[in-house]
């Protein structure tokens, strides 16, 4: 992850985080218009070093006695990540994880990228495991995932698109269904959260639907450490508690079938 200039409120490398007023962005962008960013043509050619320098520093390849490192793979994606706070959270719960937001509005990508670079920079050691990269995941998951890689993905209060002609456009859908089973390995948790009663019925219901998804026993939902980051971590989760508004959960595992 690059640093960037910290202009209009930006910490950085200095170890301030950044302020939020200087990267406000609309609530939510047009999934299916066509944004202009890089995208790598296949996993292999997204440079990690520019996300985690420790795990991939640019002398990449070998240790000091010159031998072979292998480093880890990105484990969790936070899809639409927002602010960051997700990420913020479970980094120090699962250290040794790799995981990556992926958000489409260029301003809140600036922001997360500057609050990890504060956080790195003002607690050396830690966070250096969490990044953000600037996609449209709704079409580029499998640009940045092998096939199996991922263990948990995130859909944390996604755009509802009331509208029916624009159901289209949610990310949770039977056949974008597909392309995350693809990347999740067995085994693997969706986890998704709304505080609109009608998006959450919609998302249960294309993963009950869906044959490489099973729900996750409510004993095991229970005792899962990540679940209370949910609706507290996230910027638009701590605004529905403060409201005192309800929120629906639909949490999944992916499940494997002889055929695969």
């Amino acid at each position: 992850m690059t640093r960037t200039s910290g202009a209009n409120g930006g910490g950085g490398q200095s170890g301030k985080l950044p302020r939020k007023r200087f990267y406000r962005a609309r609530a939510h962008s047009n999934p299916l218009s066509d944004s202009h960013f890089p995208i790598p043509i296949s996993p292999d050619d997204f440079d990690l070093s520019q996300h985690y320098p420790r795990y991939y520093p640019a002398d990449k390849g070998e240790r000091g006695d010159g031998e072979e490192v292998e480093a880890p793979l990105i484990r969790f994606a936070d899809v639409g990540c927002g602010f960051g706070g997700l990420l913020v959270g479970l980094s120090p719960l699962f250290p040794d994880k790799l995981m990556i937001g992926m958000e489409l509005r260029d301003k809140v990508t600036e922001y997360v990228k500057e609050r990890v670079l504060a956080l790195r920079a003002s607690n050396p050691g830690q966070y250096d495991n969490i990044s953000v990269v600037r996609t449209n995941s709704m079409k580029y998951i499998p640009n940045y995932f092998r096939k199996a890689q991922l263990s948990k993905m995130f859909f944390l209060f996604p755009d509802p698109h009331f509208k029916e002609k624009n159901h289209r456009r949610r990310v949770i859908s039977m056949q974008l269904l597909d392309e995350y089973a693809f990347v999740m390995g067995v085994g693997g948790i969706i986890y998704t959260i709304t505080d609109v009663e009608e998006l959450g019925v919609w998302m249960r219901s294309c993963l009950e639907k869906h044959p490489l998804f099973e729900a996750v026993p409510e004993e095991e939902i229970e005792v899962d450490p990540v679940v209370k980051l949910l609706s507290t971590a996230t910027e638009e989760g701590q605004k529905v508690a403060r409201n005192g508004g309800q929120t629906f959960q639909a949490i999944f595992r992916r499940i494997s079938l002889q055929e695969e």
